[in-house]
């Protein structure tokens, strides 16, 4: 069976057979504190924090790392490994929680895309997908999550992934299983079903942006060089979890050894070198950068900020972002999404039952996040 690679949330509105906002601010590139030099002679890398680090944040210094898998794990648009030369930022140590997320909505008012109609603004311009018509049934406000129940009767090899996502009416951040579901006991767990504008928005909202795809990767590895995760090389050393994914034959069977079904609070796992808690697992993370399948024999060395616009081979006409870290339904016999090298694209318009997101805030942002502090407006006012 294929491992997914995001289905595709148009595909399920319009038919189970088929297999906004404008863009977020680049991401600033430098400006002062303690430097160390740049191998390409450019100007010197930022390493040393500028100031103290916001609430719920760390200082992850600059450097240089390689990018990109070099071993069988890897996947096609993981490779080639490249170097790349970041200035230091500050991170979010935990994930957003739903309680995160209540205070930017009651501050604010903000619908997200769960919570309205669904329609096509994820799709390229001039696309002949926009001509698609939406399933009378399925035009309500909703979002996708995971058939509950399954057994191996219900997968068809033919559907693939769409034997076991579904359309949910009334799903959203606040019903995560569907209307009849609630968050009331889960504050302290990543808020999900947000898209990438949705995510994009609470980043502005709070004066901070989402992590650029290499800064991602940088910080997951947590000062460790060539590992296949946060802490290392062996998955479950000395036999603990140490991470919350799908144990079992997925998606029929969840043993549940990591004791979480679905999400987990944030930070019940150990942290990482940094002091970041579920770089691997628990829910998939929105970075700031458009997907392409190739970037990585283009990127640029010095604070890549990815391409210029999105590119899917297996769906054109869709508009994508990058995902990382991997989440509870990722399985070493399925989806080995939370190795710190794995990419995940998705549907920027769109969320899904196991994506959420953690902020950072670059070397020369501490302004913009003391301003949203001292009172932050409408998602549109505050800029990284």
């Amino acid at each position: 069976m294929p491992r997914l690679r995001h289905c595709l949330p148009i595909t399920l509105l319009v038919a189970l057979t088929g297999c906004g906002d404008g863009p977020a601010e680049a991401p600033p590139v430098r400006k002062a504190g303690d430097v160390s030099a740049s191998a390409d002679g450019s100007e010197p890398l930022v390493t040393e924090a500028p100031g103290e680090a916001p609430p719920g944040m760390v200082w992850i210094p600059g450097g240089e790392f390689e990018m990109g898998a070099r071993g069988a794990d890897g996947k096609a648009d993981e490779f080639p490994p490249h170097k790349v030369e970041l200035d230091g930022f500050f991170m979010d140590t935990r994930e957003v929680t739903n309680r995160d997320f209540e205070r930017f909505v009651q501050a604010t008012g903000y619908v997200t895309a769960a919570e309205k109609r669904p329609d096509f603004s994820s799709v390229r311009e001039g696309s002949q997908r926009t001509q698609d018509k939406i399933l009378p049934e399925l035009d309500r406000p909703g979002s996708i999550c995971m058939k509950q129940g399954l057994s191996q009767g219900d997968i068809d090899p033919k559907l693939g992934a769409y034997s076991w996502w579904e359309y949910v009416p009334g799903a959203n951040w606040r019903h995560p299983e569907g209307p009849d579901s609630s968050i009331t006991d889960r504050m302290d767990h990543p808020v999900v079903h947000v898209s990438w504008r949705d995510a994009d928005a609470y980043c502005k909202w709070a004066g901070k942006r989402l992590p650029t795809e290499a800064e991602w990767e940088y910080a997951a590895r947590g000062g460790l060089n060539g590992k296949l995760y946060p802490w290392g090389n062996e998955r479950n050393p000395g036999g603990k979890w140490m991470n919350n994914i799908w144990q079992g034959a997925f998606p029929v069977k969840n043993t549940n050894e990591d004791k979480f079904l679905t999400t987990a609070p944030v930070g019940q796992f150990p942290s990482n070198g940094y002091g970041l808690f579920d770089m691997s697992g628990n829910v998939w993370e929105w970075c700031h950068d458009n997907y392409t399948a190739d970037y990585y024999s283009e990127s640029p060395r010095r604070n890549p900020q990815g391409p210029a616009e999105s590119l899917d081979p297996d769906e054109p006409d869709i508009l994508k972002r990058i995902q990382r870290g991997g989440s509870f339904m990722c399985s070493d016999t399925y989806c080995t999404g939370y190795r710190v090298t794995a990419r995940m694209k998705g549907e920027e318009g769109s969320g899904l039952y196991h994506t959420g997101f953690r902020c950072v805030v670059g070397h020369d942002g501490l302004g913009a996040v003391a301003r949203a502090a001292n009172g932050p407006g409408d998602s549109t006012t505050a800029t990284p």
